[in-house]
């Protein structure tokens, strides 16, 4: 799968938002190194805590499935029908991201991509428990 085929999925999971508040759709697709693709998509709550992002929906649902080992994540973001502005990942996500995920995780952006440690350089990860 390609990085464009992989952000197409993400665009279509911001279809199935549930952003009725800040009418932000967000969709994420998660691909794991055998190639399959998890989607999530923000969820939000009238108690704005309870919101959860399209990232950690995507992860939760492949942890969920018997999945730990990603290669991307694509990322789309907008209140309106164009995608072109990045949405990066917010801290949380990060964090969750981490502990499934090795600094080298390809995040796609609608502008390129990234790794993950270009966004979190000092994770916080189960080897700072031990």
């Amino acid at each position: 799968m390609t990085d464009r085929e992989l952000f197409e999925e993400a665009v279509r999971a911001a279809g199935y938002s549930y952003s009725k508040y800040s009418k932000f759709r967000v969709g994420a697709a998660l691909l794991t190194v055998d190639g399959k693709v998890y989607t999530g998509c923000n969820i939000e709550n009238a108690s704005y805590s309870l919101t959860v992002c399209a990232e950690r929906v995507a992860m939760f649902k492949a942890v969920a499935d018997g999945a730990t080992k990603f290669k991307a994540i694509a990322i789309a973001g907008s209140s309106t029908e164009d995608f072109s502005i990045p949405c990066p990942p917010c801290g949380a996500c990060l964090q969750v991201l981490s502990e499934f995920c090795s600094e080298s995780l390809l995040v796609i952006l609608s502008k390129g991509w990234f790794r993950l440690s270009d966004f979190l350089p000092m994770r916080f990860s189960g080897d700072n428990i031990k």
